[in-house]
């Protein structure tokens, strides 16, 4: 026998004793790597009963300046913050947006809030918050259409606008469910208010529900149905927004057409139904189906 392979018939019993020693190290879970998993998880039977989490985009004001707003929609003590925050004083080209949380998480925007049968929209929507000052608090006074409103910037604007476009896209977001904190808590809200350019945002971007402008010409042109109250009523939650037929035209009636004029006719916010409103309704009704 020569003397190499008396050395590994020698090492045999060792290597042997050493091979038994991590079979029992395994076999009693001592080393996690050799332990088999508790399950298999399998994707094979994807329901049919499910929907994506974001369905509803809602746009903001912040009624701050960048600081301020920054400040108040990141810190723990505030309790309230948005996915995207557009700021105001900026040179950079193009605009810069913060993402302040990810879409998979639930912002704190929306608070209480309604739109058709959904309620609480913070679990399934994206928040966008505009820096804006709104208007003075001595305007509180006046009518919404007479308050002076801080306008928003052209760069503003085309941010807000090339960002909802590709939200809207990413997650299929109909055009009737991108709507203002004011659509969706008419008797708390007023932002993004009458200086939003909702027409703009749905022209250039294609972003939004707008009517028919010859739609709403003809209307206009023609006699109108005449509806009571509660007709009134009925069409505003038609379309989406949270009202209860009473057959009173009560605050709460007032609220949410104040919200529709501040979206949809901003020259006039007086919560009061006129033949502009209904034709605009109609036209809504007409294009969207609801």
């Amino acid at each position: 026998m020569s003397e190499r392979l008396l050395c590994a018939n020698r090492r045999w019993p060792v290597l042997a004793k050493w091979r038994l020693s991590l079979l029992l190290l395994c076999a009693s879970g001592w080393l996690t790597g050799c332990q088999h998993p508790a399950y298999q998880l399998s994707d094979r039977y994807p329901s049919d009963n499910q929907n994506p989490r974001i369905a509803f985009l809602i746009l903001h004001y912040t009624d701050e300046d960048d600081a301020t707003s920054l400040r108040l929609l990141t810190k723990a003590e505030h309790q309230v913050s948005a996915h995207y925050l557009v700021p105001r004083e900026q040179q950079l080209q193009p605009p810069l947006v913060y993402q302040l949380v990810p879409d998979s998480q639930r912002a704190w925007h929306a608070g209480r809030s309604r739109w058709q049968q959904n309620t609480a929209l913070n679990a399934s929507s994206l928040g966008i918050e505009i820096v804006n000052l709104g208007y003075p608090p001595q305007d509180d006074v006046l009518p919404p259409h007479q308050r002076h409103w801080q306008p928003y910037t052209a760069a503003q604007i085309a941010a807000v606008g090339a960002l909802s476009r590709d939200l809207v896209a990413r997650y299929q977001i109909p055009p009737t469910q991108v709507l203002a904190h004011s659509d969706i808590a008419p008797e708390r809200k007023q932002d993004p208010g009458p200086h939003f350019p909702w027409r703009q945002l749905y022209l250039e971007y294609g972003v939004g529900a707008w009517p028919d402008d010859k739609r709403v010409s003809a209307l206009l042109a023609s006699p109108l149905p005449q509806w009571d109250v509660t007709t009134w009523q009925q069409q505003l939650a038609r379309y989406g927004y949270g009202l209860t037929a009473s057959g009173q035209w009560d605050e709460q009636s007032r609220a949410v057409l104040r919200a529709f004029q501040l979206h949809f006719r901003p020259t006039l916010v007086n919560g009061e139904p006129d033949r502009e409103c209904q034709a605009i309704l109609m036209a809504l009704l007409d294009k969207y189906g609801h």
